[in-house]
C-alpha cells in the first residue's frame, strides 16, 4: 500500500507568512494532507519572518521577500512556493545557492483579471460614474430635457485595443475586446511576437493607433517606467489607458501630468508603484471620476480566483514532493 504524505514526511511543518492577502475567507485544511500547517495573518518585518520559518519545510508566501535575510536560517526550508505569479521578490542567487526550491502559481487570476479590465474601461467609457450621480442626486426625477446627453459616450465597435503582453490574460482580452467588434493590436516588450490572430507592432505604432491601451506584461528592466508622460503626449486625446499588470511599468507623476493636461481621455489602475497606496502617490489628489479609477489591487482576487490559487499551491506542494517539478522559477 502506498504511503500517505503524512507517513512519508511525518515532521513536516508548512508555514503560511500572509494569509490576509488571499482574504480571511479562503480554506486552507487542504494543506493538513502533507503536515502541520501553521498559519499567520501577515508578516511585517524580517524578524518576525526568520523567527516564523526556523523550522519550516514549507515556506508559503504572497509578496514577502524571499532572500537570505528572510530565509537564511531556516535550514529545514526545502521549498518556498507563492500565491502569486511574478517573481520580482526573489533573490534567485541565494535560492540557487542554497538548493531552496522555489514555485509560483500561474494561470489561476486569468478570467478574473481579464474581466476587470473591462470593468475599469467600460466604467470610464461610459461614464457611469456621471450617471451614477445623476440618479442619486435626483437629477433625473422628472427629467425631461434629457440634460444627461451633455455627458458623451460611444461604442467600443470599431475601436482599436492596443495590448501590452500578448500572454494567457492578453490573449484572453483580445478576444473579448474582438467579440465587442474591437480592431486589436499589440505590442510585445520582450521583442518575441508569438501570436498570429492579431497583428504585432511597435511601441510608437500602439500608442498613436489605439483606442484603448491595457497592460498585462511582467515588470522587468524592458518594462519598468515604460509608459511616461512622454508616451501619454503620443496617444490620441481620446484613447484610454488601463494597467492591471504591475505599477511600476507607469511613471504616476507623468499620468497626473497627463489627465491634468487632458493628453488622454481617462485611466483606470488596479496596481500602484507603491502598495498599500502611499499618500505621496501623485494620484491621489486626482478625483475626476470620470477620468480616473484605481482599484486597490483587486483584479486578480475573485472568490473563484483565490480559490484556484490555493488549489495550485496544493499541487505545487504534491508535484515536489512527488519528486516532479511544477511551476518551479529559477
Amino acid at each position: 500500500m502506498e504511503k500517505s504524505f503524512k507517513e512519508q514526511f511525518p515532521e513536516m511543518k508548512i508555514v503560511l507568512l500572509e494569509t490576509l492577502r488571499l482574504g480571511s475567507d479562503i480554506n486552507y485544511d487542504c494543506l493538513k494532507e502533507f503536515g502541520e500547517v501553521v498559519a499567520y495573518d501577515e508578516t511585517n518585518n524580517y524578524e518576525e519572518a526568520i523567527e516564523r520559518v526556523a523550522d519550516a519545510d514549507i515556506v508559503i508566501v504572497d509578496q514577502f521577500p524571499i532572500n537570505e535575510k528572510s530565509m537564511g536560517k531556516a535550514d529545514r526550508l526545502k521549498l518556498v512556493t507563492m500565491t502569486s505569479t511574478g517573481t520580482n521578490f526573489v533573490d534567485f542567487e541565494f535560492i540557487n545557492r542554497t538548493g531552496i526550491a522555489v514555485a509560483n502559481i500561474r494561470g489561476y487570476s486569468t478570467t478574473s483579471v481579464a474581466q476587470h479590465t473591462f470593468a475599469l474601461l467600460l466604467y470610464l467609457y461610459e461614464k457611469l460614474s456621471y450617471f451614477d450621480d445623476y440618479v442619486k442626486q435626483e437629477k433625473y426625477v422628472n427629467d425631461t430635457s434629457n440634460e444627461s446627453f451633455f455627458m458623451r459616450f460611444h461604442e467600443l465597435s470599431g475601436k482599436t485595443w492596443g495590448i501590452v503582453g500578448m500572454g494567457q490574460i492578453g490573449m484572453l482580452v483580445a478576444q473579448i475586446a474582438s467579440a465587442f467588434g474591437c480592431k486589436v493590436i499589440y505590442y510585445s516588450p520582450s521583442g518575441k511576437p508569438h501570436n498570429q490572430n492579431y497583428p504585432h507592432v511597435s511601441f510608437d505604432e500602439l500608442l498613436t493607433e489605439s483606442d484603448i491601451i491595457s497592460v498585462h506584461t511582467p515588470l522587468t528592466q524592458t518594462t519598468a517606467g515604460l509608459f511616461g508622460y512622454n508616451e501619454f503626449k503620443k496617444m490620441k486625446s481620446t484613447a484610454y489607458f488601463i494597467n492591471v499588470a504591475r505599477g511600476g511599468i507607469l511613471q504616476e507623476e507623468g499620468l497626473a501630468k497627463a489627465l491634468e493636461e487632458n493628453l488622454i481621455a481617462g485611466a483606470g489602475l488596479d496596481v500602484l508603484t507603491v502598495e498599500p497606496m502611499s499618500p505621496d502617490c501623485p494620484l491621489l489628489p486626482f478625483k475626476d471620476s470620470t477620468k480616473l479609477i484605481i482599484t486597490p489591487h483587486t483584479a486578480w482576487a475573485s472568490v473563484e480566483s483565490r480559490t484556484r490559487s490555493i488549489e495550485e499551491i496544493y499541487l505545487n506542494i504534491k508535484a515536489f514532493l512527488n519528486g516532479e517539478e511544477r511551476n518551479i522559477c529559477r
